[in-house]
């Protein structure tokens, strides 16, 4: 047996970690604070209907892409997949609707019809598109041979003209108002995303590696859990990981909440990385660039309120994904909305009973408004049936009468998930520290680790640096190849 290693945290780094520990003889064990494993990966019941916090766009669905590898290793496919058509639907106040299809040739055809006066940046666009087209750019990104990584970093210098601009660079393109307005939103309501990403999207899924997995997030994770446990590895549920024991410099066990002590060779945290550092190693283990990552900021405005609704309509012809563009800006929660982004999950019939429908709204707001409501409950539980209730406002435009086929509303806060999560002001879990592509296509590098801390390393969101299901997957792959570098053991997969 090559050795021991805890785990903390039984989401998608966490599991990976425990797989691949599994693989490489190590005896794992992971201490998950909550009941089902997942972490952010998560859904949950309300009153007959799934509500998924999770999952907007998986990649590695088709067989052959190198994610779907990824995710075959960890036991996460085959699976039930429901086929999705477009990237993201953004809905004008005069009613238009533009179809972002993964379908280049139906794509052109709604586009052109759309705008008319807009063909030649219609056709810009569509060969910025056509230039990832088949390219499976993420997988040789991150999980190619040194010769696919180099190949496919040479296939993005020869469409430097679309790697660098944002989205709301390109948008400027487009002479049409709505599509002006419309575009810089398509990726998760971010104008600042790089084109190239969006595209790489479009790619994945025109060749059906973009789908939805049936039965939501929990399901997702379960699965990947249920191969943990096939490998013999070991969870604890609702064991609550409050400080990392160290000697001499170096990790070699956990004290959970009940003051029980746990001894092992190394330590992988997939929790939260301030609270990791701050609370569980007490601060002991840091340098200025740590140091600046832990930082509380005075405000955090982040995409982390969501109004879930369970309604008695049939949502199968709505597009999975839209955004709203307001007339005038509406206060929600505290933030003024120009646009409002949600889920419609009528495409899997599993999310709700039959003939009924789930709607997911993503609002922005900030952690201190709900901090300042908390210390009054009544106050806090009111504020949220206003959010509720006013979303419901807005989505009467494109939904007339949905408010009397209200039957379950949900409505979890930054409050809830740093509850949930065990995390840092909500659901980005680094308030300070910013996420970015790059480092995650790169490796984890010292973001895995920590100065001072021998046996010691990250997974999930602090070391991946991404948002992104399979992204936090091969930060546990890549911890625990770390793992195995550092002991002279080879790396293997099984």
């Amino acid at each position: 047996m090559a050795g021991s290693i805890i785990i903390i945290g039984a989401g998608m780094g966490g599991l990976a970690a425990g797989i691949y520990g599994r693989m490489n003889g190590f005896d794992t064990q992971i201490f998950e604070m909550n009941a089902v494993p997942g972490g952010q990966c998560c859904s949950w019941k309300r009153g007959g209907y799934t509500f998924d916090g999770c999952i907007h766009h998986l990649f590695g669905c088709a067989p052959g892409s190198k994610i779907n590898g990824l995710w075959r290793e960890v036991g996460a496919m085959p699976r039930e997949l429901v086929g999705i058509e477009e990237c993201t639907s953004v809905l004008a106040p005069d009613g238009r609707l533009f179809r972002d299809y993964y379908d280049l040739g139906r794509l052109e055809v709604h586009l052109k019809e759309l705008a008319p006066g807009d063909r030649a940046a219609i056709d810009d666009y569509l060969r910025a598109c056509r230039s990832f087209a088949g390219k499976d750019i993420f997988g040789d990104l991150m999980l190619g041979t040194a010769g696919e990584t180099a190949k496919a970093f040479g296939a993005m210098a020869a469409r430097f003209r679309w790697v660098f601009p944002s989205m709301e660079k390109f948008s400027k393109r487009f002479r049409d108002p709505f599509l002006r307005r419309a575009f810089p939103l398509l990726v998760y309501s971010a104008p600042s995303i790089p084109l190239m990403v969006h595209l790489a999207r479009h790619a994945y899924g025109e060749t059906g590696d973009i789908q939805w997995p049936a039965g939501g997030a929990l399901k997702f994770a379960l699965s990947i859990e249920k191969r943990y446990r096939e490998l013999g590895g070991e969870v604890a549920y609702n064991s609550k990981v409050e400080k990392i024991l160290t000697e001499n410099g170096r990790a070699v066990g956990v004290r959970l909440a009940d003051g029980s002590e746990h001894r092992a060779e190394a330590v992988i945290s997939d929790a939260d990385g301030r609270k990791t550092i701050m609370e569980m190693l007490e601060g002991r283990f840091v340098d200025a660039k740590v140091r600046e990552a832990c930082a509380e900021p005075p405000g955090t405005t982040a995409w982390s309120v969501h109004v879930f609704l369970g309604v008695k309509r049939d949502l199968s012809a709505e597009p999975s994904a839209m955004i709203m563009l307001l007339d005038e800006p509406v206060e929600i929660a505290g933030h003024k909305c120009e646009s409002l982004e949600m889920q419609i999950f009528g495409f899997d019939k599993t999310m709700a009973p039959e003939g009924k429908g789930v709607i997911k709204a993503e609002l922005f707001s900030d952690y201190s408004y709900w901090k300042g409501l908390a210390a009054d409950r009544g106050r806090y539980e009111d504020e949220k049936a206003r959010v509720a209730d006013r979303t419901i406002d807005v989505l009467e435009r494109r939904f007339p009468g949905l408010r009397r086929d209200v039957e379950t509303i949900d409505v979890p806060t930054q409050l809830t998930w740093e509850r949930y999560m065990g995390g840092t002001r909500g659901f980005a879990n680094m308030p300070a520290k910013k996420a970015s592509f790059w480092t995650g296509v790169r490796g984890a590098g010292g973001d895995m680790t920590l100065p001072g801390l021998d046996r010691f390393y990250f997974a999930g969101v602090w070391s991946s640096m991404q948002g992104s299901l399979f992204g936090n997957v091969l930060s546990g792959r890549r911890a625990i190849q770390a793992l195995c570098r550092s002991l002279g053991h080879p790396f293997r997969v099984q």
